[in-house]
């Protein structure tokens, strides 16, 4: 069994082959080789009013690749006013530490095969996902990007979508003013871009053909008048207004859980299920992660577009230039994990890379 850490996941994963795996997983989940669950939240307050624990999992497999995966993060988070807005700060055991884990097995013989940290593939796979949804919802000729956020995950976001759309411009906003510069700054230099630092959020959607949201913010960051028709929409940090809700012309959605063998009546379209321990307390007043994304319903609602329909032929994310258009992954993040960590495993086995560790560990000889 191989533990691998973020510095030998760095060392191998590309963000062409990420896009590459989860268009396969998503491709396997269609045709019923691959299956995965709902992200579950389980959370508990902390006991200091301000903050509550998050114990979060989300798993699947594939009987073609024959890996199954399940990811795991341990989080203390808390909700603070930052910047004019409210964000969603997280650690483990201290600020500026995190604990999330994947524990990848074989499906074929049950063997535990690697357990590797999350840090580098999370950035990855999400990145990757906002690319699928761009490459089959955006207008051919978009080139502008709008970038609210300047941390890893945007830094990861821009990387992905510049394998499927030739960008020539990035506006980027975050709040603090130095680290919207240092992301312009870098950014520019490692892709050769023209990558400008603006000062009021609004700047960023302004001829932008691609608005990302990429933030830790618990509040509405896209803001539905200031789309400018043909544009295209991902939004992995924050939340969409409701103004935007009504100004969608097609949702996108990567793809939705299966409903289980036992209750194929159940199939819920929530992105993640939470379980509260004393929901009564009033710390859960201070938080607003209890909010779920599923795509809207009824009248006035965007066309919903799925993914593996339009991998089939038949469906379009867009049918023309000016439509607004939104794109988001549904509630498969199992599914990813088994592609990513798979990758990485293959990969690192190939090259030495990793911390071999005795398979014996992980077995035992009492029958469970």
């Amino acid at each position: 069994m191989l533990l691998i850490d973020n510095e030998a996941t760095a060392s191998v994963l590309t963000m062409p082959a990420v896009v590459a795996v989860l268009e396969q997983a998503y491709e396997d989940l269609a045709a019923g080789d691959a299956i995965c669950r709902p992200r579950i939240d389980l959370r508990f307050p902390v006991g200091d009013a301000r903050s509550v624990y998050q114990w979060g999992t989300m798993e699947g497999g594939s009987a073609s690749s024959g890996y199954f995966a399940i990811r795991m993060k341990s989080d203390v988070l808390t909700e603070v006013e930052y910047g004019g807005t409210r964000t969603q700060e997280k650690h483990c055991v201290a600020p500026g530490t995190f604990c999330g884990l994947v524990f990848l097995l074989s499906t074929r013989t049950g063997e535990p095969l690697a357990l590797l940290n999350d840090g580098v593939l999370q950035r990855m796979r999400v990145g990757a996902d906002s690319a699928i949804g761009t490459k089959h919802a955006a207008r051919p000729d978009a080139r502008v990007l709008g970038m609210l956020g300047s941390g890893g995950m945007a830094r990861a976001h821009l990387e992905a979508l510049l394998t499927v759309r030739p960008l020539e411009r990035v506006q980027v906003y975050s709040p603090t003013r130095a680290n919207r510069e240092r992301y312009a700054a870098e950014m520019g230099e490692r892709h050769g871009l023209e990558v400008v630092a603006v000062d009021e959020p609004r700047d960023a959607f302004r001829g932008a053909d691609v608005v990302t949201a990429c933030t830790d913010a618990a509040a509405e960051v896209i803001v539905g008048d200031w789309l400018a028709p043909g544009t295209h929409v991902t939004c992995i940090g924050g939340r969409l207004d409701a103004r935007t809700r009504d100004r969608l012309d097609a949702w996108l959605r990567l793809g939705t859980a299966p409903a289980p063998a036992t209750a194929p009546s159940w199939r819920p379209a929530d992105e993640f299920l939470a379980y509260a321990a004393r929901p009564s307390d009033p710390v859960w007043a201070r938080h607003s992660h209890g909010r779920v994304r599923r795509p809207p319903q009824g009248p006035g609602a965007p066309r919903l577009v799925y993914l593996e329909d339009v991998l089939a032929g038949r469906d379009r994310a867009r049918t023309n230039d000016a439509e607004i258009t939104y794109s988001e992954r549904g509630n498969i993040q199992g599914a990813q994990f088994f592609a990513v960590a798979g990758h990485v495993y293959e990969q690192c086995r190939e090259r030495g890379l990793g911390r071999e560790l005795p398979t014996s560990w992980f077995l035992q000889d009492i029958r469970d």
